[in-house]
């Protein structure tokens, strides 16, 4: 069993669970009498892992197009129907909690994604949810929608001004979002500081907490000064911003296994030349946040029917990005579960904690790409999937 705080792993390793939550683990611990016993045999033991950015509700297509064609054709009863499918390929592959960063287009579907859930009436990790994200009008999908077309769906809730941003952050704390997200930036930064921070006060005001898209240097700068608590994508971001994040206890949330997995495919010369940039640019801001100590979470920002249940990675991405094996599965674990607040619920294997976890067979922290390739899945303490049989 991999202690990730810890860093090491734990022989013989025995985990007793007793109504879904871990009672005892360690070594070579006494089975209780009368337990079921499930031998796992060699594999390794990990943590239930974590995706902490994450859109259950959106099969987009490949092309141009296909966020408006899904608004436009996919009812809701049919994007819920999405969304538990996705839900399912994201348990199996071993991600047993998640937080989704809002519900592209599909409303509060997310929010009662999450309820089912909870409810045993669909398979699916633990869950909090963003409900529909909060942009500035004109800056968020989709685009080019003629304009005689007012009515036509959008992909988040669109806002205009303090008071809009304000009351828009009341209406989906009030519908039972989990967290808020925020579009600090598009291509330019969008909502200003104060329509930034009208939601940040409302969403701490009730206990929520604030993810902020942000790519931009600006933007990023603009979010941290309105008071998020995560930086989603953090693309351009700078030594001064990640001292800051470190300063005021922000997490960087990656989104990083897109742009890894285009490293390995054949490019042009100037196609690959930006790639290569841009993942020197990251590398190097990862060493930052490792020197100052900002806690960075693993999110792989699945899109797509094909992405879905393939978070991990993001996980490789981050390890080979210069985290290292275990910094990358810290990122998704303790990491993540000290971001959403359930730090001593999910993301380790401690008493006190819910019986989540996954098998894999062989050594992670030797070769980190393992955990694409889970044989085992427990959630609660029910078997939810198991390669053995």
């Amino acid at each position: 069993m991999l202690d990730v705080a810890a860093g090491n792993y734990v022989p013989n390793a025995v985990i007793v669970i007793t109504d879904g939550l871990i009672t005892a683990s360690g070594s070579a611990l006494a089975v209780p009498v009368g337990a079921q016993v499930i031998d796992l045999g060699d594999e390794t033991l990990l943590p239930g892992l974590i995706d902490a950015h994450t859109h259950l509700m959106a099969r987009m297509g490949d092309g141009a197009d296909s966020y408006v064609q899904t608004l436009a054709t996919e009812s809701l009863a049919r994007r819920a129907l999405d969304g538990a499918a996705d839900a399912k390929a994201t348990l199996l592959a071993g991600f047993t909690a998640v937080r989704d960063v809002e519900s592209e287009g599909s409303g509060y579907a997310d929010l009662d994604l999450r309820d089912a859930i909870e409810a045993g009436l669909v398979e699916g990790p633990r869950m909090q949810g963003a409900s529909r994200g909060i942009a500035m009008i004109g800056q968020y999908f989709p685009f080019g929608v003629a304009w005689d077309q007012p009515e036509f769906p959008v992909g988040a809730q669109l806002v205009s001004g303090v008071d809009e941003a304000r009351r828009a952050a009341r209406e989906q704390i009030g519908h039972g979002a989990d967290l808020l997200k925020v579009y600090a930036d598009w291509k330019e930064p969008t909502l200003s500081v104060e329509e930034l921070r009208a939601v940040v006060d409302e969403a701490h005001r009730f206990h929520c907490k604030v993810a902020a898209h942000a790519t931009t240097t600006q933007g990023i700068a603009n979010a941290l000064a309105a008071g998020v608590d995560s930086i989603e994508h953090g693309d351009h971001l700078t030594p001064v911003l990640l001292a800051e994040m470190k300063a005021k206890g922000v997490t960087w949330v990656t989104t990083k296994g897109v742009v890894w997995e285009e490293m390995r495919k054949a490019h042009s010369p100037a196609v690959q030349a930006k790639i290569d940039a841009f993942v020197a640019m990251v590398s190097a801001n990862l060493a930052t946040a490792t020197r100052l100590g900002v806690r960075v979470a693993s999110g792989f920002d699945p899109g797509s029917a094909a992405d879905h249940g393939r978070n991990a990675v993001e996980i490789e991405a981050l390890a080979s990005f210069g985290l290292g094996n275990l910094g990358a599965l810290r990122a998704a674990t303790i990491n993540a579960a000290a971001l959403m607040g359930w730090a001593d619920k999910v993301g380790a294997l401690t008493p006190g904690h819910y019986g989540d976890l996954i098998a894999v067979r062989g050594d992670p922290l030797a070769d980190i790409a393992i955990v694409q390739h889970v044989s085992f899945v427990m959630k609660g303490g029910l078997v939810v999937r198991d390669d053995r049989r």
